[in-house]
């Protein structure tokens, strides 16, 4: 194929995308926030008469609304798996976290009261509208392996902890790549599903319609596919130009996240978070120093008022 007929392509994809990006809003339902605020305590104080109604003082450890920089770990694993030979695959080994430390690394957050959210209740939290809950971490998965289904999946959903997949969709249901029905089944399982480009490819050494071929291609593939809006994306590889963080923003994308290491953010810089890279080796106590200070929290009070539930009326038997 020619320069000119290349040229072509690109273009007349682009402008499919477009019109794809100007009717967003009125085709694809806003991605779900999970409820943020960890229930710390529950203490039945009363009996109300006869209604049956209980009385509940609930405690939750919460980080306030109000900073406009916050100390959040972004943990970007790769590989759940046995790490290959670091003499045969370097690469691989430095991508790869065995199912065992993965394991312990979880253990360790939930035994120590950390608490991990998606990027839409970091949304919600600098838009002002709900706090996070205390010790709050962000896990991310990188490129959609077949093992962030079989094998993270599982010791996430065991803990009961949400967590942030990148898919790549031209990568979805290739041998070592999960499958449509498993990204279906984790989205509608706590995981934030989040784009990773169309074809994993280095936006940083591409034209900007190039570029934003492989933004819109990738989003409006995902949304398709679980039916709400995604938002979030990873630069693959961590490479990424000041071009290319525009192309990110005029995608319609609202956070991108690097490989560059930090876990100060803020809202201003949402295009080029940095995460703690989590990989093949790492011991426990690098692992737990990796995460920093955790911000302040305090603990609100609420009471809770719980009504009985009606009890069904059972259908009356005819007369003999």
């Amino acid at each position: 194929m020619g320069q000119a007929a290349r040229s072509a392509v690109v273009l007349a994809a682009l402008l499919v995308s477009s019109l794809y990006l100007l009717q967003l809003t009125d085709s694809v339902r806003p991605a779900p926030v999970a409820k943020t605020g960890i229930e710390i305590s529950s203490t039945l104080l009363t009996q109300a008469d006869n209604s049956g109604r209980e009385y509940f003082i609930k405690r939750h450890e919460i980080v306030p609304v109000g900073n406009t920089e916050i100390r959040l770990p972004i943990l970007m694993y790769h590989y759940i798996r046995r790490p290959p030979s670091t003499r045969t695959d370097p690469l691989g080994y430095r991508l790869s976290v065995a199912p065992e430390v993965f394991q312990s690394q979880m253990d360790w957050l939930y035994a120590n009261g950390y608490h991990p959210v998606t990027f839409n209740q970091v949304r919600a939290y600098f838009a002002g509208t709900d706090a996070l809950p205390s010790r709050p971490v962000v896990i991310t998965l990188d490129d959609g392996y077949r093992d962030l289904y079989t094998t993270a999946y599982p010791i996430l959903r065991a803990h009961s902890f949400s967590a942030v997949a990148y898919i790549v969709p031209n990568f979805v249901g290739r041998a070592e790549y999960v499958t449509r029905d498993q990204i279906l089944e984790m989205d509608r399982g706590g995981i934030e599903i989040a784009s990773h480009t169309m074809n994993h490819a280095d936006l940083a050494k591409m034209s900007y319609g190039s570029a934003m071929y492989e933004l819109l291609q990738s989003k409006k593939w995902l949304e398709g596919l679980v039916g709400h809006q995604i938002v979030d994306f990873a630069y693959p590889s961590g490479q990424f130009t000041r071009a290319t963080v525009a192309a990110v923003q005029q995608a319609g994308y609202d956070t991108a996240v690097t490989e560059q290491v930090s876990i100060v953010h803020s809202r201003a810089d949402r295009y080029t978070w940095a995460r703690v890279r989590v990989g093949g080796g790492e011991l426990l106590p690098d692992f737990i120093t990796g995460l920093g200070i955790s911000m302040p929290s305090v603990t609100t009070t609420n009471l809770d008022v719980e009504s009985p539930q009606p009890q069904p009326v059972q259908p009356s038997r005819p007369e003999a």
